[in-house]
């Protein structure tokens, strides 16, 4: 028997998280992937299929409901999608036939997106689009402006709409990676239009073919809102009207892109998850779509010792979540080699046991500090239910992460919610089991309530009881 196809994704009407279209919850829990790193790699000219099939159903099993990909990786020079300019290759399409289908079949779904921007800069010179190899631009720094070019980037949107959009293994559209104002000539203010013309060609195609249109954003490098405050990136970002969620690239100078512990890039991700719920004026949802440790890999060619690595990892999924954003954010893997850890993926699976205590298409969330002495609170709510992670203070090993051989005994929690009386569900998020649940009462505008032991984190779902 066929499996059933996989349902579309879209925005939650209530609340600002996703849902498919039976109006069941889904929330993307993956990372970034490539289709030349190791575990996808062989499924370019069919090397092992079956191999790749493999290694998606075991995503699948850990709890993995998405990839973010790009159409075309072009940090070497045999993944060109099309070559010459226009002209699309027949073994990648043939790559990309197969890849939906084997994510259509497990049950995974594609964030996608159409131009490796960060590798076509830097490795130009081989590029189809360069007029020196037939294309239309001699340079990157007029991606943005250059019509030929925004007729190469519409026509290569319009190949993977017609081929693949009709699949509901696609979750959504970054319709461009990190947009930057170095693609225009130093400026930002071709952003509104240049991203009102992809996304108004995608979706009138898509209606036309489908009767309806996958979710889209554009993402952005995070750390450019801070280095370049002069340039208007904020409103195309956070608040284009033709765009369905915000999505940025969270990499925190000093502390999320070269982490010497496990506490204070989860701080950063606070931080900047809240700066950006603040600046969406409407009920779109927010993430994260690449985190990691770029700076340490990178510039300094250093890949973090793997315990070290999984709590970092787990950390940032976790403060990601509880302060507003949808999943655990999308990690670039930033390792050697190229993939995520078993640790990692122990992670996902043990945050999407989670993901059914919340009833998130009715969660409309907003941030809200939760107290508790020996912790940092990460937390959101409305009325009816709030999401808490604790993280414990001070205390590290030499090499920064928690020390997990220290438990603290009981502790008092207290959060702002509405009066009335509680369930709260305590979930460990190594294991990925639940805890008894208790109830607790808030009055005054307050709920507390006292923890069992903690060893170095505990999250908390919590509900208020009829």
């Amino acid at each position: 028997m066929e499996p059933r196809a996989l349902p579309w994704i879209t925005v939650a009407p209530d609340a600002p998280y996703f849902v498919t279209e039976d109006g069941e919850p889904w929330t993307p829990i993956g990372q970034n992937d490539a289709i030349t790193w190791p575990e996808l790699a062989p499924l370019f000219h069919r090397r092992d299929v079956a191999a790749v099939e493999r290694h998606l159903r075991w995503l699948a099993d850990h709890g993995v409901t998405c990839l973010r990909l790009m159409l075309e990786y072009a940090q070497v020079r045999h993944r060109y999608f099309d070559r010459p300019a226009g002209r699309p290759v027949p073994a990648m399409v043939q790559l990309w036939d197969d890849l939906f289908d084997l994510c259509g079949r497990v049950g995974l779904r594609i964030l996608l997106t159409p131009v490796d921007t960060f590798w076509t800069w830097f490795h130009w010179r081989h590029h189809p689009w360069n007029s020196a190899n037939g294309g239309p631009l001699a340079h990157p720094s007029r991606l943005l402006l250059c019509p030929a070019t925004r007729t190469l980037s519409k026509d290569r949107l319009s190949f993977a709409a017609r081929r693949w959009g009709g699949s509901g293994a696609l979750f959504a559209w970054d319709l461009w990676n990190e947009i930057h104002y170095g693609q225009a000539e130093d400026s930002a203010d071709c952003f509104p239009e240049f991203i009102a013309d992809l996304s108004q060609h995608v979706r009138t195609l898509e209606l036309e073919l489908y009767g309806r249109a996958h979710p889209q954003t554009v993402s952005l490098f995070g750390p450019e809102l801070v280095q370049r405050p002069d340039m208007p990136m904020r409103d195309p970002i956070y608040r284009h009207p033709d765009l369905d969620f915000a999505s940025i690239h969270i990499y925190a100078t000093g502390t999320i892109d070269a982490p010497r512990d496990t506490v204070t890039p989860a701080l950063a991700m606070r931080r900047i998850v809240r700066e950006s719920l603040a600046e969406i004026r409407d009920d779109r949802p927010f993430l994260d779509t690449e985190h990691g440790p770029i700076h340490s890999f990178k510039d300094h060619r250093r890949t973090l010792p793997e315990p070290f690595d999984d709590e970092y990892f787990r950390h940032l999924s976790w403060a990601h979540l509880a302060s507003g954003g949808v999943g655990g954010g999308m990690r670039w893997p930033n390792r050697h080699p190229h993939v995520l850890t078993a640790g990692m993926r122990q992670a996902q699976r043990a945050m999407t046991g989670f993901l059914p205590l919340i009833d998130w298409p009715r969660f409309r969330r907003r941030t809200i500090d939760a107290r508790a002495r020996g912790f940092h609170g990460f937390a959101c709510a409305d009325d009816r239910q709030a999401l808490v992670w604790l993280l414990r203070r001070g205390r590290r090993l030499s090499d920064g992460r928690v020390d997990q051989a220290i438990v603290t005994d009981r502790t008092d929690v207290s959060l702002p919610m509405p009066t009335g009386r509680y369930r709260i569900t305590p979930w460990d998020t190594i294991t990925g089991r639940a805890a008894p649940a208790s109830d607790a009462e808030a009055t005054n505008g307050a709920l507390r309530f006292r923890t069992t032991e903690i060893a170095g984190d505990r999250a908390f779902a919590i509900h208020r009881l009829p």
